[in-house]
């Protein structure tokens, strides 16, 4: 398989997002051109760094960079005040000067972590994503949006620095648990879902095979990459476009915070859950027909996803309550909430006007599921 490369185009802040096979092993000589002196500092968790860093520091030893690593434990409840700060610290302590590069290696979690640490690191440190998920890869790795979890919410806390490369090494999703790459698929079928209908058509035919077959999984990522990158570039803080990427991500946070940012329910997901709540929504509100939401539910029910509230094992609030973790999203504007519904597959958009009653009836019935 040969190296797809998607660029970024954001002025002087522009990067490439390299896709394909053996990137881990090449990170060295991936890194190496852009450094102005050869010492990096990698930030990683422990699941990652037992299956991937020693082969991380070989590949930037060949290439006489210097590296230190710190490893952070796994899972959501990395990503808060105490890790920031402790990762901050360490970054500080390796002398990570301006001119330096910090190296996020790992899923969402870490990349969202150590991208905000490079943030606000001496205002400001450049910082390589090598993600390590196909939630991370085709999602979280572009954009620039970096940030941690807080009490009142997920994300509220952090700042958009756009990384100076990215390499998504195609073969660590081999290595994935089941769960793990469903997660990520929730984050894949969004994008065709929000604006490329022909995409979706090509999920539903190839997805299932994904798992076990490395071209498919490039492909996928790659068209995933193309889309979010495209919209980033139009669109870089969220002013209008981008924040399509958040469809089925208003319903997700709400039920990621009702349960503790736990494993009981994992990013990836939420927002398959969210997605499927999202087109129901838009069908009761008269926007698109019946097809569209049974259709998104048949194919996440046959990838194995989460579809329905029920999905998630252990109790959940009352709909109201639900509404009201809502209303803490990032996404409300002068108090009104803000849903990405669509007119079909592949057709989604902002509203910021949809009725609250309808909503918590929506949630009522999938809790009564």
């Amino acid at each position: 398989m040969t190296l797809d490369v998607v660029p970024v185009e954001l002025g002087s802040r522009s990067y490439e997002v390299r896709i394909g096979p053996g990137l881990i092993d090449a990170a060295g000589a991936q890194i190496l051109p852009l450094l102005r002196r050869r010492k990096v500092a990698v930030v990683t968790d422990e699941t990652v760094a037992r299956l991937h860093l020693d082969r991380l520091l070989a590949a930037l030893a060949a290439e006489g960079i210097e590296a230190s690593a710190l490893t952070l434990p796994a899972g959501e409840s990395t990503k808060g005040w105490a890790e920031f700060a402790r990762t901050t610290e360490w970054l500080l302590e390796q002398k990570i000067e301006r001119r330096d590069m910090v190296v996020a290696f790992g899923g969402g979690v870490i990349g969202d972590l150590v991208g905000f640490a490079a943030a606000v690191l001496r205002r400001g440190v450049r910082f390589v994503q090598i993600p390590t998920t196909l939630l991370s890869q085709v999602d979280s790795s572009v954009g620039g949006k970096t940030g941690i979890n807080t009490a009142q919410g997920k994300n509220l806390v952090g700042a958009f620095h756009q990384p100076t490369l990215v390499l998504a090494d195609i073969d660590v999703l081999g290595s994935l648990p089941g769960r793990d790459f469903l997660a990520g698929y929730g984050e894949v079928v969004k994008y065709g879902l929000l604006g490329d209908a022909t995409f979706f058509d090509w999920l539903e035919s190839n997805a299932s095979a994904m798992a076990g077959d490395a071209g498919l999984r490039q492909y996928a990522v790659r068209r995933s990459v193309e889309m979010k990158a495209g919209i980033v570039s139009r669109d870089e803080t969220e002013e209008g476009e981008r924040a399509l990427l958040n469809l089925g991500h208003t319903f997700c946070h709400a039920l990621e915070k009702a349960t503790g940012y736990s494993d009981r329910l994992l990013h990836g997901e939420g927002v398959a859950i969210g997605c499927a709540l999202a087109f129901e929504l838009s069908q009761r509100l008269g926007l698109c027909a019946q097809e569209a939401p049974s259709r998104v539910r048949a194919h996440l029910r046959a990838m194995g996803c989460k579809v329905d509230l029920k999905d998630i094992p252990g109790d959940l609030p009352d709909a109201e309550t639900l509404l009201a973790l809502m209303g803490q999203d990032k996404k409300v504007i002068d108090g009104q909430l803000r849903f990405i519904l669509a007119r079909g597959i592949g057709e989604a958009f902002v509203a910021s006007d949809v009725p609250g009653d309808v909503v918590k009836n929506l949630l009522a019935e999938a809790l009564a599921g």
